[in-house]
């Protein structure tokens, strides 16, 4: 909105401020259904390879440390650990995230899968907790990733000695970078994804093939790696054994699957598609999914295999010079300085840009959920709000965990193993129920083998459940201020009268609209001869006045946002009812007394009983059962809908 004329400058240049950071509101999530989808013509999405670099950042980048884990964890097993791995992504990760895609194709992934098997409350409070596993994982990482592109950083042989004791400060640097990014626009963001994957996918190739290379000429290191594998297992069984259990350990190379699906918005689709019915976008999304799976698995396989024959085991543990950065190890070991500070620089830029899927993914997932149960302000809808608080509480957790990699490690293997766990119960559930006995068992098998790799890395690292129970517990105790905050709000997004509805009130306009508020009973004669008659007697009502009744049945209450639908009836011949269904009476009440005003352009009147009972118990049974006490409810969501004391409809309470 402009500022007028007169306006002072600072005005004007709030103003500014205030459309610049509402502009393109709900633009992470525009192809989502619901009152608050794009209109025709908005942007229409990227090609599904683009897209794939943007989720890639994160997914690709874990090559940065995904060997030094193998590596850390299960010494010269790490290539089999890796290949239980692979088998784990390509059998298990990737069906199940294409079941999702299909399923799920406006980016929320499994959590709406699962929302929709639970209603009221229960199921409020369960998309809560999952989007603080969501929040968990997306938010750590931002902060893991710019850690780690800060320790490479730091620990590059020309800037150990100018950087030391920097880690921090560089990574809330490079946080606020990630930032501003996505305070300039999406658009963006993808084309340096593009640049950064491809850069980085390149180097490590160029990595590969030298180490396959030096593999191949130095014949004495695959020797003594089946040496070393025999002596410490003794048997191909006791091997693949041990694989299994150090698996979950290995878990942070499943990270990209989740933002896979939370970018899914952002894929072009078919000239024909629709909402409901995106194949295009499907497609562009399976495709994404697999070739990243496919690529990555490649990558694991090989890089594991030669980083474990390559490099000596000391140098992976903590304070080695291949901890953490066992690519760049080898990088600098076998193509020399120059290649090795290329080979850094784009580590350490496609680390700082692994934030950016996760950015996105948050971006997309949350405007979606929490605005909509009334959970939040209606500024988070916008990108550039959302953008600053979520940089703001990775400023907070960086500066908590002191910007330590292995710190937040079990946190990110924590968010990343529950949601893919509660995505392989969504695909088996939906399988079942579309009679796919094949699928479902296979996907059944896939839950069970994620949920054990859950609960054995809560075990083994239980302060990531820690870290998630505060994400979740922040979630949950802001999301009910929040809607504490927004009780009294107006929250129908449209009335539709039937058409007996619309001539009642038209019919009685030409006299005085008159309603009255009844919660229905037995619905018999009696009820409504009684209560018209009560009223009369409060109000003090002359006999010949006629009289609408008003009945609301509340259906979910912990719905925020709905439409209003309004249908007429006759009862026992004499008596007019509006009957509705919404999750709390009180709105419904006011969004059909201010849709009466507008229709006829009278002031209608509605007429109440008092409720017995302590208020405080009324409002606490209005705030989470949508009843209560129904009648100054009603009045102040009426004087906030309607600031003009001579337009707001009469309530009277006898």
């Amino acid at each position: 909105m402009a500022a007028s004329a007169g306006s002072p400058p600072g005005d004007a240049a709030r103003h500014r401020l205030r459309a610049w950071m509402l502009e393109g509101l709900a633009d992470m999530a525009k192809h989502h259904p619901g009152p608050h989808a794009a209109p025709e013509g908005a942007h229409r999405g990227q090609r599904w390879w683009r897209v794939m670099c943007l989720t890639g950042v994160d997914y690709f980048s874990t090559l940065g440390y995904q060997p030094g884990i193998a590596a850390l964890a299960a010494g010269a097993l790490s290539p089999i650990a890796t290949l239980v791995l692979v088998l784990v992504t390509l059998a298990g990760a990737l069906p199940v995230y294409r079941r999702v895609a299909r399923e799920s194709p406006h980016g929320q992934g499994s959590i709406a899968m699962l929302e929709r098997l639970l209603s009221f409350w229960q199921g409020k409070l369960f998309v809560l907790t999952l989007l603080g596993f969501a929040a968990t994982d997306f938010l750590i990482t931002i902060t893991l990733s710019a850690a780690d592109a800060a320790t490479h950083l730091v620990e590059n042989p020309h800037l150990t000695s100018a950087l030391y004791n920097g880690q921090l400060v560089i990574t809330l640097i490079l946080v606020a970078l990630l930032g501003a990014v996505f305070l300039k626009g999406f658009l963006e963001a993808i084309g340096v994804a593009i640049v950064l994957v491809g850069l980085y996918l390149v180097l490590n190739a160029v990595v590969v093939v030298v180490g396959l290379w030096h593999v191949a000429t130095t014949a004495h290191v695959v020797s003594d790696w089946s040496h070393a594998l025999t002596a410490e297992h003794g048997s191909v069984p006791a091997m693949i054994g041990v694989a299994l259990l150090v698996f979950p350990k290995l878990a942070l190379g499943l990270s990209g699957f989740e933002t896979g699906v939370a970018v899914m918005p952002h894929i072009e689709g078919d000239p024909d598609d629709t909402e409901e019915r995106p194949k295009g976008r499907i497609r562009g999304a399976k495709k994404l999914l697999t070739t990243a799976a496919v690529i990555m698995s490649v990558f694991l396989i090989i890089t594991s295999f030669i980083t474990t024959l390559l490099i000596p085991e000391d140098a992976f543990k903590p304070g080695g010079p291949a901890n953490g950065r066992a690519l760049a190890y080898l990088a600098h070991e076998y193509l020399g300085s120059l290649f090795g500070t290329v080979y850094d620089v784009s580590t350490i830029a496609i680390l700082w840009f692994a934030g950016a899927s996760a950015m996105a993914g948050l971006l997309n997932l949350m405007p979606q959920y929490l605005p909509r149960y009334g959970m939040a302000p209606h500024w988070a809808r916008a990108v550039r709000p959302m953008v600053l608080v979520f940089t703001l509480v990775a400023f907070l957790v960086t500066w908590l965990f002191d910007a330590d990699v292995d710190a937040q490690g079990g946190a990110y293997a924590t968010g990343v193993l529950v949601l893919i766990s509660s995505a392989a119960i969504a695909v088996t559930i939906t399988a079942r129920r579309a009679r796919e006995h094949g699928w479902t068992i296979g996907f059944a098998v896939i839950a069970v083998v994620f949920l054990y790799t859950t609960v054995a890395n809560v075990i083994e690292r239980p302060d990531g459940v820690k870290i998630g129970a505060c994400f979740i517990a922040g979630i949950i105790l802001v999301s009910f201020l929040s809607r504490l905050a927004r009780a009294f709000e107006l929250r129908v997004t449209s009335v539709v009268l039937d058409e007996k509805a619309e001539r009642f009130i038209r019919d009685t306009a030409h006299r005085k609209i008159r309603f009255i508020a009844n919660e229905p009973d037995q619905r018999d004669l009696s009820e409504y001869r009684d209560k018209l008659q009560q009223i009369r007697t409060d109000n003090d009502l002359p006999v010949d006045d006629d009289f609408i009744f008003v009945e609301v049945t509340v259906g979910d209450p912990s719905e925020f946002e709905s439409e209003l639908r309004v249908r007429g009836e006759v009862l026992h011949g004499r008596f007019r009812v509006l009957v509705m269904d919404s999750s709390t009476v009180s709105n419904a009440l006011a969004a059909l007394l201010l849709h009466a005003r507008d229709l006829t352009g009278a002031r209608p009147h509605i007429y109440f009983e008092w409720t017995e009972g302590n208020p405080f118990a009324q409002f606490l049974r209005f705030f989470l059962f949508g009843q209560g006490e129904v009648a100054p409810v009603t009045r102040e969501v009426l004087r906030e809908a309607e600031p003009d004391r001579d337009r707001r409809p009469r309530v009277h309470v006898g």
